[in-house]
């Protein structure tokens, strides 16, 4: 039977000088740390035992091989016994991660209802009942938690909002780990997250492999040649059912892949009056949006909300202004997939199309995530 130990202090690691460092358990000697490209909100040290120290926040936790003993002190930290079966996410990001290192199979269940998933495998897995929806994030199954044998639950930062339920799950030696990908600086720092659980389950090696691959391709991009008076502008927005339009804020990681794709996004703090909220995105005004975004170069449509859009007079139907639009005008309107924001690891293939866009003139088959409007 799993192992847990609750968080008895957020100074969960000290280390002392010298030429290995030493955890808060006497016995773990750490010797290396995991090579992280992108990701800033998680850190993994390895231990000489064979066990692996993750600080997630204030969070430190303890992943010990099969066939490993648990060491004797452990302090402060989270024991993760491997292996880890029967995983709960209810952070919906990572299921495209779990799946890209082939471990799908160990989510047993989920927070999202089968009508949420935009990833066709993930909808039919729920549907056909390989994976269980046991209930919002707020209010799970915790009998299914508890009768699945559940090995670790993936929450999102929303777990914050109801703490009592985080709580009730480690009351029930299920290790909680509180996955803040949508906090990390870069892009690609929320696919590198793969890395995490490529450990936690047992395919670290997959795991990297996979991030190489595709990040690889992006990385050959030279956009940083691009002066900003020659980047193309660009808006990313839906209509809401209220009439509204709905952007990215400023420095919000879709814009940030905008700007590293080598394009330039149309919107800037200097234009919005943006709250402190911890929302990425922003209702404003149709008369906002066009006295901002009418000349922008291009118009990508999020149809993440209600839809793909095929057609520019589809697009028009929502609101009859965005026909004086000059992207409308010259043809230049995209549409992304739905699948984009769920496909966690399609972040370095999404900047590589939003490339072709402002670079050239891709045909709608060269592009993974987007489309052109016809």
């Amino acid at each position: 039977m799993r192992r847990y130990v609750s968080l008895l202090t957020a100074a969960a690691l000290l280390f002392v000088s010298g030429c290995s460092k030493k955890s808060a358990a006497a016995d773990l000697d750490i010797t290396g740390s995991m090579e992280l490209k992108y990701a800033e909100q998680f850190s993994v040290d390895y231990c000489e035992n064979g066990c692996s120290v993750v600080t997630v926040g204030d969070d430190k936790f303890l992943i010990v091989p099969e066939g490993t003993a648990v060491p004797d002190n452990t302090s402060g930290m989270t024991v993760i016994q491997q292996p880890v079966e029967n995983i709960y996410v209810a952070a919906s990001s990572a299921m495209d991660l779990f799946d890209g290192i082939d471990k799908l199979d160990e989510v047993k269940m989920i927070s999202t209802a089968e009508s949420g998933w935009s990833l066709p495998h993930i909808r039919d897995a729920v549907k056909s009942g390989k994976i269980k929806y046991i209930g919002k994030y707020s209010s799970p199954d915790y009998e299914s938690l508890v009768s699945d044998n559940c090995g670790i639950a993936i929450e999102s930062t929303m777990i914050y909002h109801t703490p009592e339920v985080k709580e009730q799950l480690e009351s029930f030696d299920i290790p909680v780990l509180v996955e803040r990908s949508s906090y990390e600086k870069h892009p690609l720092g929320r696919m590198e997250w793969i890395k995490l659980y490529g450990l936690i389950t047992g395919n670290y090696i997959a795991a990297e492999q996979l991030f190489t691959e595709k990040t690889k391709a992006f990385e050959e991009l030279s956009v940083n040649d691009i002066p900003e008076s020659e980047r193309r502008t660009a808006a990313f927005f839906y209509i809401t059912s209220s009439g509204y339009v709905s952007i990215r804020k400023p420095g919000d990681y879709v814009s940030k892949m905008i700007d590293l794709a080598g394009g330039r996004y149309i919107f800037t703090a200097d234009d919005l009056d943006t709250d402190e909220n911890a929302l990425s995105t922003m209702n404003i005004q149709t008369e906002t949006f066009y006295d901002i975004a009418h000349d922008a170069d291009i118009l990508i449509y999020n149809s993440t909300i209600d839809g793909e859009l095929e057609s520019i007079d589809q697009l028009i139907e929502k609101s009859s202004v965005l026909a004086d639009f000059k992207a409308v005008k010259n043809g230049n309107v995209w549409c992304t997939g739905q699948n984009m924001f769920q496909q966690s690891t399609g972040a370095a293939d999404m900047m590589i199309d939003l490339n072709k866009v402002f670079t050239g003139e891709p045909t709608n088959n060269e592009l993974t995530f987007l489309h052109r409007l016809e």
